[in-house]
């Protein structure tokens, strides 16, 4: 007997124009430096945004990469699945930045993206978005220097699962969360965490005992005040310290 499994709801798709130019996260996203000819196209070609409700899949490893999507609002982690089934965490997204950059080597996704909370992204197709980088030049340089962030940044990924002892790696996590918050302008030092302490982990390459025993070692010290999901960091310095002595 073949076993019955229920397929995920498939994200709510609204249909009207989003006009990038006047989106409070173009600084953020991929209109950066366009001009207004190439604004005014870019703007034609996102003619969608999705809802994605929490705990929805916005698409999974194996689905058909079509389009890339501009997070607007909320949080989403991508993951893949080891061969003994666990998930691991290969990132954490947030508004302004862009999910779907996996599939465009293989023509389908090679990881699950979900939402950690009620969030919204702009649909980009990427053959349209192809198009139009041929046309305007500032935008195929934009769309570069996105590819080239996503590279750094699985660099320090595994710099952080290489080389770093647990309280580095949650210290570089913590600034490198508050630092993308601030350029959204959210606080430096207070946040609420959408993800776990066990998805947090799985991303640090951790257990979820060394991350619990990490964050309270880190409030014993007075490095940070936790409260459940809030954080706030009382003293930035010291996290900078414990990452720079790991990097030098």
């Amino acid at each position: 007997m073949v076993a019955m499994t229920q397929e995920a709801p498939r994200p709510h798709l609204e249909s009207f124009k989003v006009a990038c130019s006047s989106c409070n996260l173009r600084e953020l996203c991929l209109p950066v430096g366009l001009s207004n000819d190439s604004l005014d196209r870019l703007d034609n070609m996102v003619a969608t945004r999705r809802n994605v409700s929490r705990g929805d899949t916005l698409f999974r490893a194996g689905d058909g990469f079509q389009s890339l999507f501009a997070v607007r609002t909320g949080f989403f982690k991508t993951s893949v699945s080891s061969e003994d089934g666990r998930d691991q965490v290969t990132g954490f997204q947030m508004a302004g930045e862009l999910l779907g950059l996996d599939g465009i080597g293989t023509d389908s996704h090679t990881c699950d993206a979900i939402a950690l909370e009620d969030s919204q992204v702009c649909v980009i197709p990427y053959s349209q978005l192809e198009d139009l980088s041929r046309e305007f030049s500032e935008l195929q340089r934009q769309f570069h220097r996105i590819m080239s962030r996503e590279i750094v940044r699985d660099h320090g990924v595994m710099l952080l699962l290489g080389s770093m002892r647990a309280e580095e790696r949650l210290a570089a996590f913590l600034l490198n969360l508050t630092q993308r918050l601030q350029a959204r302008g959210f606080s430096a030092s207070a946040l609420v965490l959408r993800m776990t302490r066990e998805e947090i982990g799985s991303y640090l390459g951790l257990k979820l005992e060394t991350v619990s025993r990490t964050f309270s070692k880190f409030q014993d010290e007075g490095i940070l005040e936790v409260k459940q999901r809030q954080i706030r960091i009382l003293d930035q310095d010291k996290l900078h310290n414990l990452v720079n002595g790991a990097t030098c």
